[in-house]
């Protein structure tokens, strides 16, 4: 049996929290740490000696946590490593995981229960080290990673059982874990669809054809990444609801599937509640088809030309609202991009922005809408849309926006953890619905990221060009 103190490789650019935690493992005597503020220093380290466990940040520039795990195990690495995070979100879990991770450790306030907590985590990783990753293990961390998670979240193994069931969840459905862990034969879709139907987590290796067949609609497969969709259901009291769907396959150290994990939120506020009479919007979406021959070279030749054209036109609407500030310029541009291809979602998103600026709220919204519909993960236009909703339910007070906009701002800080204007319209839009408490959390959050200088800015496609 071991008995010296644990070896422990602490990677994080933050130099006050290795201090503490250096200090503080010294004084308990139970590990010995080494630090190290980047991972490329960490790398450097690895090749003078090894260690029993390594932990690791997961937001790091230049290398980031997941890029060095990738490292580690591409070499042959076998070290148990904790990935430590301040993100709360599913999609970090499952990426560690997927790439070697044994333990995620998440990121708290109190230092002396954050020092309890690695110690503890570092002694499990030290015996499923010792176990292996065998399936019953692997299935262990999963529902780790599920309860580690703020997003209502589950996973089913690969026999179609319920492994884990988040509290967030109970809270979704009003349906306990100790009811439903362990149930198969889809009955875990009865709380979202008042039947049993094929939920997204079954359908992680269909084809995006077989999955719309499933009556689920904006299907998205983000590249080695999650599918996510949105599609209708049928809450307990008989009400219809719009479900936000992500699911995504987990495999073990070996690289079989073990389970599938889903998020499931409820977006009805933003794809239903708020939808608007129909306008013009709907004919620029439909012109790019009239004009179109029946013989399909000519079909081809005219997308070409089309698709050329588009690209013209979105510059030009780029340049005149970008840096001429002429808005109703801008958007005829844009319209006339649509023409040629109504599916283009940046055109759509940088349209809405152009209303936005006009103070035209109603058509902001109606394109931001498009926007993120033909893409509906992609954070430029989650972040403009929540704007949008909350310069709506301030102006008019309503708390229906603000709640919309609260909804789609965390799909953003989702995935991007560090985006501290994301954190700060959170903290805004609580503000203004009377939540003092919620606010002060959010506008801290936004604080910190900034102190840290781990601030990740949205990238723009119009910045490319203007």
């Amino acid at each position: 049996m071991k008995t010296e103190p644990t070896s422990v490789l602490l990677i994080d650019d933050d130099v006050a929290l290795l201090e503490m935690i250096k200090l503080m493992s010294e004084r308990s005597r139970e590990m010995t740490i080494q630090t190290a503020q980047s991972a490329k220093e960490a790398l450097g380290t690895l090749e003078q000696k090894s260690f029993d466990v390594i932990i690791v940040d997961y937001d790091m520039p230049e290398i980031s946590g997941i890029e060095f795990l990738k490292i580690l195990r591409k070499h042959g690495d076998t070290t148990p490593i904790i990935v430590f995070t301040g993100l709360g979100g599913e999609y970090a879990a499952i990426e560690a995981l997927n790439n070697g991770a044994n333990f995620l450790l998440k990121k708290g306030e109190d230092p002396r229960h954050q020092f309890r907590e690695l110690v503890t985590m570092v002694k499990k990783a030290m015996e499923r080290s010792a176990m292996g990753r065998a399936l019953g293990t692997t299935q262990r961390i999963i529902v780790d990673m599920i309860n580690f998670s703020s997003d209502p979240c589950f996973a089913i193994d690969r026999d179609g059982k319920i492994v884990a069931w988040n509290d967030s969840i109970e809270q979704l459905t009003d349906v306990p874990a100790s009811v439903i862990i362990g149930k198969g034969d889809n009955i875990y879709s009865e709380p979202f669809f008042g039947t049993r139907k094929k939920m997204l987590v079954n359908l992680v290796f269909e084809s995006e054809e077989e999955i719309k067949r499933q009556k689920y609609m904006l299907v998205s497969r983000i590249q080695k990444g999650p599918i996510v969709a949105v599609t209708r259901g049928l809450k307990k009291d008989g009400r219809e609801w719009t479900l936000w769907m992500k699911a995504m396959p987990v495999y073990d150290s070996q690289g079989q599937f073990v389970a599938s994990v889903g998020t499931i939120r409820d977006v009805t506020a933003t794809f239903s509640d708020i939808a608007l009479p129909d306008s013009k919007l709907d004919e620029v979406s439909q012109r790019a088809d009239v004009a179109s021959p029946d013989n399909k070279k000519s079909k081809k030749t005219l997308f070409n030309k089309i698709l050329g054209k588009s690209s013209s036109h979105y510059r030009d609407g780029v340049i005149l609202y970008a840096k001429e500030k002429k808005y109703p310029e801008a958007i005829a541009a844009f319209d006339k991009a649509l023409e040629g291809d109504n599916k283009l979602a940046h055109v759509w998103n940088d349209r809405g922005t152009c209303y936005r600026e006009m103070g035209d709220h109603t058509n902001a919204l109606k394109s931001l809408l498009r926007a993120v519909e033909l893409s509906p993960d992609n954070t430029e236009y989650l972040f403009n849309l929540g704007e949008t909703l909350e310069i709506i339910g301030v102006m008019y007070m309503s708390n229906k926006y603000l709640d919309s906009a609260i909804q789609t701002f965390k799909m953003v800080v989702n995935q991007m953890p560090n985006n501290a204007s994301a954190w700060n319209h959170l903290g805004i839009c609580f503000k203004e619905m009377g939540k003092a408490d919620e606010s002060k959390f959010y506008f801290d959050r936004a604080r910190d990221i900034m102190l840290w200088k781990k601030d990740t800015p949205i990238k723009r496609k119009r910045d490319e060009i203007a």
